[in-house]
């Protein structure tokens, strides 16, 4: 079976979660006999490929990337429907003569890849992995910082989003309330913010042209249930089952060692929506000496956030290690009694988290959904409440008056399903929704 994997970017310069999972599924479908081929994009604004249509392999896996600096967004509306990329995709679609199309992320191919798939009659299925099909910031996170219950009617909580995406709605009252007034008004009257009018009407189309485009798709994946259920909540019909995301890596018991702090660790993109200025705040709070804190995360991704957090942790027990590959992911981990992940937005089976648990690692999470349903309380970790130090900080203080808890938890935690489980799946996913 030949199937064509589409994905917004990929390897070797983009290496995420979304990604990941792709590169997983392509090897995983190869192995299995079957024929994947990547299709990816460069974003615009990033440098410019040799020719619009670029072709290379890896992992022995064809891929073909689409440059959209060609096809860049003039306007928000480009975002999700941009008819200029209808002729690409039918040109690549038609050369590849898939089987089946199985979407991974629509950002960067838009619902043009779906008018195709629909015009010329192949079998189309999706993993959604986040919240694109009805949240335009993909994230479910209101302007003030609140979980989102998705665009409401007049489309003024889209409105706030795009106006206040600095973020300052949600930590400063009077931004708040201005987040509230503008954005109703820009929302129910356009015509009185003439240059906020295309932004607007994209934003109010954008549920319904989505909704009517997904149902191209024959079913879709969610990897948690939360995921599952927000996208129940909306008009968009797609028949949904959950499929974990598998896990590849040593399993092996945690290396024993004597006493010492408990070693706490950090994974991950140093960035204010990850959270990690809660946790060096929280680390003040707890008995000295009773931690040590290992943070793994790139400094030049944002470097006005990664002076705030060093500074942050001057006088405790921080080291900054930089980022690692992929490949020491098990050592890395090894070194980690609690690996703590801080987040203040939802976040949707992050795979460090399922990495943890699969090495025995215990974990400390906000309680967000899309994490917390992972979590067994005293088991595999805890959950402390989003964004609250003084929670953060209560649930460290259990570690500092037991040393040996961590110890004792990594013994019950564990996550068995690997890539393999998970494409076996997939692969079942697709005779079932598409009758493959």
């Amino acid at each position: 079976m030949r199937v064509a994997l589409f994905v917004h970017c990929y390897y070797p310069e983009h290496f995420y979660g979304t990604e990941s999972y792709t590169r997983t599924l392509a090897r995983e479908l190869s192995a299995l006999g079957h024929e994947p081929v990547v299709v990816t994009a460069t974003f615009p604004g990033e440098t410019p490929q040799q020719e619009m249509v670029e072709r290379y392999t890896f992992d022995g896996i064809p891929v073909i990337r689409i440059d959209r600096n060609v096809h860049p967004n003039t306007g928000l509306r480009d975002t999700y429907d941009l008819p200029s990329l209808r002729a690409v995709h039918e040109r690549i679609l038609r050369g590849i003569r898939p089987d089946i199309v199985h979407v991974c992320h629509l950002i960067n191919h838009t619902t043009a890849l779906l008018e195709v798939t629909r015009r010329l009659g192949l079998p189309t299925v999706a993993t959604f992995t986040d919240f694109f099909g009805f949240c335009f910031n993909n994230k479910l996170s209101a302007a003030d910082g609140s979980l989102c219950a998705g665009p409401n009617a007049s489309r003024s909580n889209c409105v706030a989003c795009s106006l206040f995406a600095d973020g300052t709605a949600a930590s400063n009252p009077a931004r708040r309330l201005l987040a509230r007034l503008v954005s109703s008004g820009a929302a129910n009257l356009p015509i009185l913010v003439p240059g906020w009018r295309p932004t607007v009407s994209a934003l109010k189309d954008r549920p319904e042209h989505l909704a009517a485009a997904y149902s191209a798709y024959a079913g879709a994946l969610t990897p948690t249930r939360f995921l599952m259920e927000a996208y129940k909540r909306t008009s968009i019909g797609v028949p949904l089952e959950l499929s974990r995301f598998g896990i590849d890596i040593d399993r092996a018991p945690k290396p024993a060692r004597d006493g010492g702090p408990t070693r706490l660790g950090f994974i991950g993109q140093l960035a204010p929506h990850k959270g990690l200025h809660l946790l060096l705040r929280a680390l003040r709070e707890v008995p000295k000496g009773a931690f040590t804190l290992d943070v793994h995360g790139d400094e030049g991704m944002d470097p006005s956030y990664a002076a705030k957090v060093r500074g942050l942790s001057t006088g405790l027990d921080v080291s900054f290690r930089g980022t690692f590959s992929i490949e020491r992911i098990a050592q890395v981990l090894g070194e980690i009694d609690l690996l703590v992940i801080p987040s203040t937005w939802v976040e949707n089976s992050p795979l460090i988290l399922l990495q943890a648990l699969a090495t025995h690692t215990p974990v400390l999470v906000a309680n967000v959904e899309g994490m917390s349903e992972f979590v067994e309380a005293g088991c595999n970790g805890f959950t402390f409440a989003k964004g609250s130090v003084a929670d953060l900080a209560a649930r460290l203080k259990l570690f500092a008056q037991d040393q040996g808890l961590a110890r004792a938890m990594s013994a019950k935690t564990h996550y068995e399903r690997t890539s393999r489980h998970m494409v076996a799946d997939v692969a079942d996913f697709y005779a079932r929704a598409c009758g493959i």
